[in-house]
């Protein structure tokens, strides 16, 4: 999908001519003359990055860079304002923006900060992407599965994973066995990079595998 620059300035003149600037240079580009009517977009979830002025009226760029933050895809934000201080630039940039230029910026740098905020985007939903499936995949497992890949990531043995859960080792390397051929994943350095992956702590991990019963159930 073709990345969209949004430009979000309540100065209709410079919106215009930003348009024009960045149409000319190959971008589909999309124009809004506030905060509120950016966020009523109609396909929020599309890749593309965002160029916005900082002091607009009602929610300003910070107003918009925090929604953009607690969103499911947000997108990168390059500030171009005419007022900026060096305290309001480092405020925008520690909490993500791409880079906080002044609207007689040079069109190559503008350029430049464009390309880096879609490669970002990119990046972050391929990352998000990832993340997903590999929640999605850990989320289908049993209780027990989830145990003997909790194992596996702390590193135990068959004999260790044993005495923890108060089972066989035999019972031990069935379940293993089960577990991989379900991720169709079979070695414990992939197993761990998935949990990695899914962004899963130990700590998580242990509180899902807690809900597997400590000995051996039935049939095992």
């Amino acid at each position: 999908m073709t990345a969209l620059i949004h430009v979000i300035d309540d100065d209709e003149s410079f919106l215009r001519s930003m348009e024009r600037r960045l149409r000319g240079h190959g971008y589909a580009v999309a124009v809004y003359a506030s905060v509120a009517e950016f966020l009523m977009r109609p396909d929020p979830e599309a890749p593309g990055c965002v160029l916005t002025d900082l002091q607009m009226p009602k929610r300003d760029g910070f107003d918009l860079q925090e929604a953009l933050a607690k969103s499911p895809n947000p997108l990168p934000v390059v500030f171009v304002t005419g007022k900026g201080d060096i305290p309001t630039s480092v405020r925008a940039m520690r909490a993500g923006a791409e880079d906080f230029l002044t609207k007689r910026v040079a069109i190559g740098d503008l350029v430049a900060a464009i390309e880096r905020s879609i490669q970002r985007d990119r990046r972050e939903r391929a990352e998000r992407l990832r993340r997903a499936q590999a929640r999605s995949m850990i989320a289908k497992l049993t209780d027990r599965e989830v145990q003997m890949l909790l194992g596996i990531v702390k590193g135990m043995q068959n004999k260790e994973m044993a005495d923890e859960y108060g089972l066989s080792e035999r019972t031990i390397k069935y379940h293993r066995t089960v577990l991989t051929r379900r991720l169709d994943i079979y070695t414990s350095v992939d197993l761990t990079r998935l949990v990695q992956d899914a962004g899963i702590s130990t700590a998580e991990l242990t509180a899902m595998a807690a809900a597997a019963p400590p000995g051996p159930r039935q049939g095992e």
